[in-house]
C-alpha cells in the first residue's frame, strides 16, 4: 500500500467512525447537549414507525440529515425543507391536485405561463387517468424501489410533522400563513410532483394544448398553407425562455494540475417558484453519503457528489416527445384510423372547482382526450385531422430510483450500472467524474426510438416546432431496443456517450462537441447532433482551452479547484469577444445614425462606452447593458446578413461572427439600442448591476443570448416579494442557481458551493438572500462533508427528530 492509498483509507475510517458514532447516538436515543429534541406527538401521518433523524444546520442554513434508514432520512429531509420552504411546496401540492382555480381563481397564471383553469384541467386529467397510481404499484425497476417508497413516506411525514408542530397560523412565511389551502400532504402528492417533473419536456410543457383541446375545434388549414401545429416549450430550449439551461464540466486527470478529477455544476433555472434548488447532505452510515442540491418537492438530490463520484445534469436537446398527425374517421372527430381500422379516442372527463371574485365556488366541466399514442392537442384539430403527443416519459416514475442509485455510486462503473438498471433520467444529460480522474458524458434520457430512415419515411410536415409524423400507421410508431426497460425509446447501448481523461463538457447544445478532440458523430437526428454551437457553448469550450493553455490570466496551465471557481465567475461574454471591436468600428465610421422610428441619433457616447467596456458582465461593468440592447436590436432585424463570417464547421468555437459596418440593419440597430436605453432612463454606460438585482443586491452575469457562461437575467426589482410567488410569471428571474465546484482527492472531496438565491423562498428568512450577497462578492462557501467538519461548524444548530 502506498502513502496515498494509506491516507485515503485512514480518512475513510475516521469519517466512518464519526458518522457511526452519531448514528449510534441516534439509535440509542441520545444526542449532544446542544441538540434540540423534537419528539413526535400523536398525528395522522401513516408510516412504518420508528423513524429517527438528526438535522445539523451549518453555514447558510444547509441541513446535513443523518438517519439509520431511508424512511428516517426522508423524515429529516422533509422536516428541514418544510422549515425553509413549506409555502412553496404547499403551492406545488395545490397545483398537482388540480385545485388552483378553487383557491386562487381560474384566471390567475402559474409560473408555467398557463391559467389556473388550464393547469387544473391538465392535472385532473392526469389524476383521472390513474397513470401515477398504476406506475407506483409496479415492481421495481419500473415502479419505485423500497428505498424510494420509504424516502417519500418519510418526507411526507416530516413535512406534516413540521406543519403540525408549527400550525398554519404561525408559519413564518407570510405568503401562506393562515391560508386555507395549506394542509397536510400525502405520498400521492409527492409522486405526482415527480411525474410532473419527469414530463416537463413533453406533456407537461403542452398543458395549454392538452387542456383546451375540443373535437373539431380548429379551422381547417387551406391547401398549401403551413399546417397549424401545437406550440410546445420544452426545458432548456423554450421559445419563450431560452435562458433555461445549464453548464457542466468534468475535468479529468490529464487536464487538472493535481491529477485529481474535478467537476463544475452550474444549472440555470428559475429563481422563483417550484424550479428552485435546495442544498443538503443526506447520510445513512455505511449505505449512503451524498451532498449537493435537489429540486423542490423531490425527496432526494439531483446534482452532487459522494466521496468518489461527482456529477451534474444539463438540459438535453434531444427530442423527448413525438408529434403525430391523426387521420380522423369521416364524420367523427373523436375516432381515427390506424392501419385502415377505426379506433376511438379515450376521454377523461374532469370537473374543476373555481372561485369567483366574490369568493363563491362553482364547477367547470372539461374533457381531456387521448389517442393510442398520447394526448390529443388543440391546435390543428379539425374534422379531418388532429395532432397527438407521444411523450417518451409518459411511463416514467423511475427517476427517483435513478437518483438514489446515483447517490450511492462511488465511481463511473456504479453510475453506468445505475443508469442501465433504472433508465429513469427524463430529459437531462449527465456529466460526471470519479476519483480516478476519468470523466464521462452521456445522454441517458428518454428519447423516442426513431432512426433517421423511419423518421424521414414517416414525415408529413416539417415545422418550427419539430417534425410531424404519420399517425395513421403503426409503421411510424417509435420502435424499441432490447435493453430498454420500456418500449418506444432508445436503450443504453445506443445512448450517446464519451469517456475521457482530459475533460467532457456540456452547455445544452447537443453531444457533438462534448470534447472537440473527439466529436460525437453518427447520431440519429432525434439526439440533435448539430455541429453549430450556441454562443454560451462556444465560450465554455474556449474557457477550458484557455485554462489548459494557461492563457486566461489564472496561472499555470491546468485546472485547480481555485481556478475552476475563478473561471466560473470570470463573466466573459462570447458575443463581445467576437464582435465588440466591429461594433466600435461601425459607430466610429457612422457617428450619427437614423433609428427605426426616423430619429437621428448621435451614437458617439455609445461608441465611447463600448470602446471602454472590459467585455465582461461583472456587476460594475459599464457597457454590458448597452451591448445587450444592441444585440436585442440586431435580433429584431430578423436577419443575420450583417454578419461578416458565416458558421464554419472547421471553426465551431468562433463562427459565425463579425459585424459589417456598412450594413444598414447593423447601423440602425445601434441607434435603436441607444434610443431604448434613453427611454428607460439609463445612460449608455449603465452598469449591469443597476438593472439586474435580487432583493436589492446587484447581480453579475448576463443573458444566454449574449453568450454569457454565467447566465443571470433579472429585473431591477426581482425578489422583492420573495421566491415563492412571482408577481408576474413572465418575468421570473433565472440563470445560475446552485453552483458547485468539487475536487475528488485521496483525502475525500473538497467542495465549494453557492446557492445564489439562498435556502429559503421566504423573504423574512435569514437564508432568503444571504447567499445572494455572497454571490455578489463572488464568495463561495466551503462545504462541510465529514462528521468532524460538520461538528466544527460555527453556530451549529442540531435538531433530533424521533417518531
Amino acid at each position: 500500500m502506498n502513502e496515498r492509498q494509506f491516507r485515503s483509507r485512514v480518512g475513510r475510517f475516521a469519517s466512518g467512525v464519526l458518522a457511526l458514532g452519531l448514528a449510534s447516538a441516534l439509535l440509542a436515543g441520545t444526542a449532544p447537549a446542544s441538540a434540540r429534541a423534537a419528539d413526535a406527538g400523536p398525528g395522522a401521518d401513516a408510516d412504518r414507525g420508528g423513524w429517527t433523524a438528526r438535522i445539523s444546520r451549518t453555514e447558510n442554513g444547509v441541513p446535513h440529515v443523518l438517519a439509520r434508514d431511508f424512511g428516517g432520512l426522508g423524515y429529516g429531509y422533509g422536516y428541514a425543507f418544510a422549515q425553509d420552504n413549506l409555502c412553496q411546496l404547499a403551492d406545488q401540492v395545490v397545483t398537482v391536485r388540480g385545485e388552483r382555480s378553487r383557491h386562487f381563481g381560474p384566471d390567475g397564471r402559474t409560473v408555467d405561463r398557463v391559467t389556473n383553469l388550464v393547469s387544473d384541467t391538465y392535472q385532473r386529467g392526469v389524476l383521472s387517468s390513474g397513470t401515477v397510481r398504476r406506475l407506483r404499484a409496479a415492481p421495481a425497476p419500473l415502479g419505485p424501489t423500497d428505498e424510494a417508497r420509504h424516502l417519500v413516506d418519510g418526507y411526507v411525514a416530516g413535512y406534516n410533522r413540521y406543519l403540525r408542530d408549527t400550525g398554519t397560523d404561525h408559519l413564518p412565511d407570510p405568503s401562506c400563513r393562515g391560508k386555507a389551502w395549506v394542509g397536510p400532504i400525502t405520498a400521492d402528492d409527492l409522486w405526482n410532483i415527480l411525474y410532473s417533473v419527469n414530463t416537463l419536456a413533453g406533456s407537461f410543457a403542452a398543458q395549454q394544448e392538452i387542456a383546451t383541446a375540443v373535437p373539431g375545434g380548429a379551422t381547417a388549414t387551406a391547401a398549401g398553407a403551413e399546417p397549424a401545429v401545437p406550440r410546445i416549450a420544452a426545458p432548456g430550449r423554450s421559445a419563450d425562455n431560452p435562458e433555461l439551461g445549464s453548464n457542466a464540466w468534468a475535468i479529468g486527470r490529464d487536464a487538472s494540475r493535481s491529477g485529481n478529477g474535478l467537476l463544475l455544476a452550474n444549472p440555470h433555472l428559475q429563481w422563483a417558484g417550484p424550479d428552485r434548488f435546495y442544498q443538503a447532505q443526506l447520510t445513512i452510515p455505511g449505505v449512503l453519503d451524498v451532498a449537493g442540491a435537489g429540486l423542490y418537492g423531490i425527496p432526494f438530490l439531483q446534482i452532487g457528489h459522494t466521496r468518489g463520484l461527482a456529477w451534474s445534469h444539463t438540459s438535453s436537446y434531444a427530442d423527448h416527445y413525438t408529434l403525430h398527425r391523426l387521420t380522423l374517421v369521416p364524420g367523427d372527430p373523436t375516432a381515427y384510423l390506424v392501419d385502415g381500422k377505426a379506433e376511438r379516442m379515450a376521454r377523461e372527463d374532469v370537473r374543476v372547482t373555481v372561485r369567483a371574485a366574490d369568493g363563491t365556488l362553482s364547477t367547470v366541466d372539461r374533457t381531456v382526450y387521448r389517442s393510442r399514442l398520447g394526448y390529443v392537442l388543440a391546435n390543428g384539430w379539425t374534422g379531418e385531422q388532429a395532432y397527438t403527443l407521444d411523450d417518451a416519459n409518459a411511463e416514467n416514475l423511475r427517476s427517483l430510483n435513478q437518483w438514489v442509485a446515483i447517490g450511492r455510486s462511488q465511481n463511473l462503473d456504479d453510475l453506468r450500472r445505475a443508469q442501465r438498471t433504472y433508465q429513469g433520467l427524463p430529459w437531462v444529460y449527465t456529466t460526471a467524474v470519479d476519483s480516478s480522474g476519468t470523466t464521462w458524458f452521456t445522454d441517458a434520457s428518454a428519447v423516442p426510438h426513431l432512426p433517421d430512415a423511419q423518421r424521414d419515411r414517416c414525415l408529413v410536415a416539417d415545422t418550427p416546432m419539430g417534425r410531424i409524423l404519420d399517425g395513421s400507421t403503426t409503421a411510424c410508431d417509435p420502435g424499441s431496443d432490447p435493453d430498454a426497460l420500456v418500449p418506444g425509446v432508445f436503450g443504453p447501448a445506443n445512448h450517446p456517450s464519451l469517456t475521457r481523461t482530459d475533460y467532457v463538457a456540456n452547455s445544452n447544445s447537443g453531444p457533438y462537441l462534448t470534447n472537440p478532440d473527439a466529436p460525437i458523430t453518427g447520431l440519429p437526428a432525434v439526439y440533435q447532433g448539430a455541429s453549430e454551437r450556441m454562443l454560451r457553448t462556444q465560450l465554455g469550450l474556449r474557457m477550458i482551452a484557455d485554462r489548459r493553455a494557461g492563457t486566461d490570466g489564472l496561472g499555470a496551465p491546468g485546472f485547480t479547484l481555485g481556478s475552476l471557481q475563478a473561471t466560473m465567475f470570470g463573466n466573459r461574454v462570447q458575443s463581445a469577444e467576437l464582435d465588440r471591436d466591429d461594433a466600435v468600428a461601425l459607430c466610429r465610421a457612422h457617428p450619427e445614425i437614423t433609428a427605426t422610428d426616423g430619429t437621428r441619433v448621435d451614437v458617439r457616447p455609445a461608441c465611447d462606452a463600448l470602446a471602454a467596456w472590459d467585455t465582461r458582465a461583472d456587476a460594475d461593468s459599464r457597457g454590458t447593458v448597452l451591448w445587450q440592447a444592441y444585440r436585442d436590436a440586431l435580433a429584431r432585424t430578423g436577419t443575420t446578413a450583417w454578419q461578416t463570417v458565416p458558421a464554419d464547421p472547421a471553426l465551431p468555437l468562433t463562427t459565425p461572427r463579425g459585424i459589417d459596418a456598412a450594413d444598414p440593419d447593423a447601423q440602425r440597430a445601434l441607434a435603436d439600442a441607444v434610443r431604448d436605453l434613453a427611454a428607460r432612463g439609463l445612460p449608455v454606460d449603465a452598469p449591469i448591476g443597476l438593472v439586474q438585482r435580487w432583493a436589492g443586491v446587484p447581480l453579475h452575469g448576463c443573458s444566454h443570448q449574449l453568450g454569457c457562461f454565467n447566465v443571470v437575467t433579472a429585473g431591477p426589482d426581482s425578489g422583492a416579494g420573495g421566491g415563492t410567488y412571482p408577481t408576474n410569471p413572465g418575468t421570473v428571474p433565472h440563470g445560475t442557481s446552485f453552483v458547485m465546484a468539487t475536487e475528488l482527492t485521496d483525502r475525500g472531496p473538497r467542495t465549494r458551493t453557492l446557492l445564489t438565491y439562498g435556502q429559503s423562498a421566504d423573504p423574512t428568512s435569514p437564508h432568503f438572500a444571504d447567499q445572494t450577497r455572497a454571490y455578489a462578492r463572488k464568495q463561495w462557501t466551503t462545504e462541510r462533508f465529514t462528521a468532524a467538519e460538520i461538528a466544527a461548524a460555527p453556530g451549529l444548530a442540531v435538531t433530533v427528530l424521533r417518531r
